[in-house]
């Protein structure tokens, strides 16, 4: 056995004593039945917030299903079409129930992902100039979006920022921020159960205090329900986008919009399409909406080929157990932070600068930071990732679609972002910005992230926890 070996099975006895609750022969088993391909090809999987790993078992279970069946376009009567009419209500029984989402309280839309879920409430969402758009820092770019629709209708957008070392939003701003709410006008709230960026798990109890002081919320649940139970009878926001690849993997293309039937009734769209309407004539120039509800919203053919394969992830995810995927990956998470944030160079300085809560109080397995030199500058992410990457290890760097908290993160004023929008009929990339920042006040605004999901064990913290100590005392 290599001093490698005995390291290796020496700090794993230690976390398993300290995580008594880790079930190693679940994950074990679950590695050899489904994701048997990380092993194989020695791949160490750390993005899971940017999409999930499928199953080979759901893989095997929508191949023989479409095999087997003839399915025609749902958009008819007959038998093909009754059969892929029976798959897409299967997918949306499948969504009620693994929400506890009773089918009298929600409506389940079958959008292209989460994003396309927010454009839909954006577009329409019943804005006026008495109306405001409230919005946190930490929050997925399509939900940034909705503030064009809003200030387009006169609508007042307002920010709550979040706050350094932790990245968590100011209950005492979002208070203040709720009072802007006039009477019997339309306001909407909008913000991540999880964050996509740091991690950090707002209080989901915002949704409640938000409704009673005549709010609709919008909360974006992309990265809280791969690894959280998100239980619909019990916190009740209005609109909920969702994606299911980041969930399970598989099927891509394919997310969902689940919403208040009283709230969904108040959205307006801007135009119709196939699908969404009873009649509609040409040279008599006139059509008919849809009754509100789930088909009015689901522009074309929805996907009825791929939507079978979201009632085959869910019960895939459900048997697994979402709270066992949650007590597994918190476990995992912690025992990474505590090894990161101890990293020392031989100075003493810290090799590790985490961005965010850097312990697992009241935040999920999404882990954002540096890797610093022993001058305490960051290597660059780039070249980190593809160092990593070399090892057969994926992480991601960038943004994360979340500005607002890259923004804080790195300490970056809008006056040293002015220049990236000086010229706006001349588009700038993420990367000319980051070099337009970094030039001017030698800040890196880039970021490193790496999390856990269904299918991780500790041999992979352990695998990146040693590439990371291969920096130690470089030399930039």
């Amino acid at each position: 056995m290599t001093e490698h070996d005995t390291a290796y099975r020496t700090a794993y006895r230690e976390f398993q004593a300290a995580n008594p609750d880790y079930d190693a022969p679940a994950i074990d088993a679950l590695r050899a039945d489904g994701y048997e391909r990380l092993d194989r090809h020695g791949h160490v999987y750390l993005d899971y917030t940017g999409a999930g790993l499928y199953s080979a078992t759901q893989v095997e279970e929508h191949r023989a299903l479409l095999l087997d069946g003839i399915f025609g376009n749902p958009h008819s009567h007959n038998p093909s079409a009754i059969d892929s009419t029976h798959g897409v209500e299967g997918a949306r029984a499948a969504v009620h129930e693994y929400f506890n989402a009773s089918p009298d309280e929600y409506e389940v839309i079958f959008t292209a992902n989460a994003s396309g879920a927010l454009k839909l409430i954006g577009e329409s969402y019943p804005f006026t100039p008495r109306s405001c758009y409230l919005v946190s820092y930490d929050n997925h770019n399509s939900v940034n979006g909705i503030r064009e629709f809003a200030r387009r209708r006169g609508a007042k957008v307002t920010y709550v920022p979040v706050r350094n070392p932790d990245l968590r939003l100011d209950a005492e701003l979002i208070e203040r921020g709720l009072s802007c709410a006039e009477p019997d006008s339309d306001n909407l709230f909008a913000y991540p159960a999880q964050s996509n960026f740091s991690g950090v798990q707002h209080p989901l109890e915002w949704t409640e205090r938000a409704q009673g002081l005549g709010w609709d919320v919008l909360l974006d649940a992309a990265a809280f329900v791969p690894t959280n139970r998100l239980d619909l009878s019990v916190v009740k926001p209005d609109f909920v986008p969702v994606s299911f690849y980041k969930m399970f993997g598989y099927p891509t293309g394919a997310g969902v919009l689940i919403a208040r039937r009283e709230k969904l009734a108040k959205l307006k769209r801007p135009w119709f399409a196939g699908g969404t309407i009873t009649l509609a004539s040409v040279q008599g120039e006139g059509w008919y909406r849809l009754a509100a509800g789930a088909t009015g919203f689901e522009d074309g053919t929805v996907d009825f080929l791929g939507l079978p394969a979201v009632t085959i992830g869910l019960k895939h995810l459900s048997a697994v157990g979402v709270d066992a995927v949650h007590e597994r990956v918190s476990a995992l998470a912690g025992w990474l932070l505590s090894q990161m944030t101890s990293m020392r160079h031989t100075n003493g300085a810290p090799m590790v600068q985490i961005f965010g809560p850097e312990t697992m109080d009241r935040r999920g397995a999404t882990i954002a930071f540096y890797l610093l030199d022993p001058e305490g500058a960051p290597y660059d992410v780039y070249g980190v990732e593809r160092e990593a990457g070399v090892q057969g290890i994926s992480v991601r760097t960038g943004c994360f679609c979340n500005p607002g908290d890259g923004e804080v993160a790195h300490n970056i004023t809008r006056e040293e972002m002015a220049e990236c929008f000086e010229t706006p009929a001349v588009p700038v990339t993420l990367q000319h910005c980051q070099s337009i920042i970094q030039d001017a006040t030698g800040k890196a605004p880039n970021t490193i992230r790496i999390s856990l999901g269904l299918a991780s064990n500790f041999a992979d913290t352990w695998r990146f926890v040693t590439f990371a100590e291969t920096f130690r005392d470089r030399v930039r």
